[in-house]
């Protein structure tokens, strides 16, 4: 679904769900060469602070812009500002859900302000925040 700025409301919600992988957690580590042992697959040092190893928090923020250019809006837009907090963390075989909703609509900016709530199988919040988007024009995209 695709929604230029004049079809967005306040209140309007998106939501999506994924199941990170070891090898969602390898493609990440390679792509931002991020080797810290804490995303450790064959290294014991996360064994110290955590139960396993946890996904890197830039894999889990990928799921909440793949929300914003999936799904709300959908349309042509850049990521302006975000402020996350990580409550919990997202272990590998976590089943994450993202919700969006909007809570502020600036049409003379075409900015976009959506509250960011990140929860896994279990219920427990994960990430918090709000993200700031600029909707580059108000045409729908072709999928």
């Amino acid at each position: 679904m695709s929604y230029t700025i004049t079809e967005l409301f306040t209140g309007q919600i998106a939501r999506l769900q994924r199941t990170f992988t070891e090898q969602d957690v390898r493609f990440c580590k390679e792509l931002t060469r991020d080797y810290s042992p804490v995303y450790g697959l064959n290294e014991d040092i996360w064994k110290s602070y955590y139960s396993q190893p946890i996904v890197p928090g830039l894999l889990t923020e990928g799921l909440i812009t793949q929300v914003i250019s999936e799904k709300l809006p959908g349309s042509a837009c850049i990521l302006l500002q975000k402020e996350l907090v990580f409550y919990h963390p997202v272990y590998v075989g976590d089943v994450i859900t993202v919700e969006l909703e909007i809570i502020d609509l600036n049409l003379k900016r075409n900015w976009v302000t959506q509250k960011v709530t990140c929860y896994n199988q279990a219920g427990n919040e994960v990430i918090k925040g709000q993200v700031v988007i600029f909707v580059l024009s108000n045409e729908k995209m072709d999928r």
